[in-house]
C-alpha cells in the first residue's frame, strides 16, 4: 500500500496496533518522517538505576497516547518509527555496569583506582566500550539522516546522545544545545569515566560545531562545573532553577523568561531534555532526582515558542526516564516524546495540522 492508503485505512481513534511501531502507528521506517533511535544504556550510573529500561517503558506506554494532539493533530500521519537497538547495546550496558560498580564503591571509600590493577583495567575497558557505543550511535543516526529522515534519540542515561551530537556536527557547522536538566553535567571524567552521564555536556563542549549550550532548570552542581562555565567565555549560559523562580516571584513571566532563553541560542538548535529537569513527581524513578524544577506544561510551552521563533530545530534527545513499579514514568516520557516530535516536525515545515481550538464561552 502507499502511505496515503495506509493513512486512509487506519483509524486513529482506536487503540494503537499491538504489532505496530511506537504510538501504535502503522508505518514502516521508510514511510515515516521521524526516526527514534533507542539507546538502552546506563553503564556509569552512580545513584538510581533503570534508565536503560526507559526506551522500552516509553514504547509500551506510547500505545495509550491519543494521537489527536491539540497542537499537532496531523502529526501521526507523518509517521514516527522507533528503530531497533542492536542487542549488544543492552547486553554491554548490563555487563559493563556490573564492572563499574566496584570502581564507584572504591572511589566512594577514598581509594586510588590506579593502585588496583584490576579496577584500572576494568575502567579502561568501560571507557573503550562507551566510546564504541557513541561511534555506533553516530553511524546509525547518519544512516537515517542520509535518507532524509528527522532523527531523534531516546535514552538511556544522559551519556547516550554524544554520538548523536557528533552526527549532527557532521551535518551542521554551527548549532546550540538547549539543555533542560537538574544538573549541569559538566563534570570532567566523573568517577574516572570519560563518558559518564554526568560529563555529557563537558564532552559536548569538545565538539567545535557546538557554539553554545544554554542550560535551564539547573539546581545541582559542583565547583568543577562552575569553573567550566566560568572558563567557557560565554559558550555555556546557565539559568538555574533558583534564579528562574526568583524572577517569577518578582513578576517576570515564563513567557518573558522563554523569550530570553531562546534569544540567547544560535540559529540552529538541538534540544537535550533530561527528564529530571521537571518536578520529581513527573518521573519519580529517574536516577538522580532533585527537589524543584519546572512543569510538563512549562517545558512544552518553551518548545512551542522555540518552534515558532524562527530558529531551526535540528533534533532532540529525551533521556533518563526510568520505570518504577507502575507505568507512570513511561507514560510521562511517551507523552513528552510525542509532543517533542510534533515540535520538531512543525518547525521543519512538515504538516502537523491546524491546532484544535475549543469554544470557551
Amino acid at each position: 500500500m502507499t502511505k496515503q492508503q495506509i493513512i486512509d485505512s487506519f483509524d486513529p481513534s482506536q487503540p494503537g496496533l499491538a504489532d505496530a511501531t511506537v504510538f501504535g502507528l502503522p508505518f514502516s521506517a521508510e514511510d515515516s518522517e521521524i526516526i527514534v533511535i533507542p539507546v538502552p544504556w546506563e553503564v556509569t550510573v552512580s545513584y538510581g538505576a533503570g534508565a536503560s529500561e526507559g526506551p522500552e517503558a516509553i514504547l509500551d506506554a506510547s500505545f495509550q497516547v491519543d494521537l489527536n494532539h491539540q497542537d499537532f493533530p496531523g502529526l501521526w500521519k507523518l509517521g514516527i518509527y522507533m528503530d531497533e537497538a542492536p542487542k549488544h547495546w543492552k547486553a554491554n550496558s548490563e555487563k559493563y555496569k556490573s564492572l563499574a560498580q566496584p570502581i564507584i564503591e572504591a572511589l566512594e571509600a577514598g581509594e586510588d583506582i590506579e593502585t588496583f590493577p584490576v579496577l584500572q583495567s576494568d575502567l579502561d575497558k568501560i571507557n573503550k566500550v562507551c566510546r564504541e557505543l557513541h561511534t555506533e550511535v553516530k553511524e546509525k543516526a547518519l544512516f537515517w539522516m542520509n535518507k532524509g529522515k528527522k532523527v531523534v534519540l531516546l535514552g538511556g542515561d544522559h551519556s547516550t546522545p554524544l554520538g548523536y551530537y557528533e552526527a549532527l556536527a557532521s551535518k551542521h557547522d554551527n548549532f546550540g544545545i538547549l539543555h533542560l536538566d537538574a544538573h549541569m553535567d559538566l563534570r570532567i571524567a566523573y568517577e574516572g569515566f570519560t563518558y559518564s552521564h554526568a560529563s555529557i555536556m563537558y564532552n559536548t563542549l569538545q565538539i567545535p560545531q557546538v557554539s553554545k549550550i544554554v542550560q535551564v532548570g539547573i539546581r545541582d552542581f559542583c565547583e568543577q562545573e562552575v569553573d567550566v562555565v566560568a572558563k567557557s567565555n560565554g559558550r555555556v549560559l546557565v539559568h538555574t532553577d533558583a534564579d528562574l523562580k526568583t524572577e517569577s516571584f518578582e513578576g517576570k513571566t515564563w513567557a518573558e523568561q522563554c523569550d530570553a532563553i531562546i534569544a540567547s541560542l544560535p540559529q540552529k538548535v538541538c534540544i537535550s531534555f533530561d527528564i529530571d529537569g521537571m518536578y520529581p513527581w513527573y518521573c519519580p524513578n529517574t536516577g538522580t532526582p532533585v527537589p524543584g524544577g519546572f512543569s510538563f506544561e512549562q517545558a512544552t510551552y518553551l518548545f512551542n515558542k522555540l518552534a515558532s521563533s524562527g530558529k531551526e530545530i535540528i533534533g532532540f534527545d529525551l533521556v533518563e526516564v526510568a520505570p518504577g513499579e507502575d507505568d507512570w514514568d513511561g507514560n510521562v516520557g511517551a507523552r513528552m516524546l510525542f509532543h517533542m516530535c510534533g515540535v520538531l516536525a512543525k518547525n521543519n515545515g512538515l504538516n502537523t495540522g491546524k491546532r484544535i481550538e475549543f469554544p470557551r464561552k
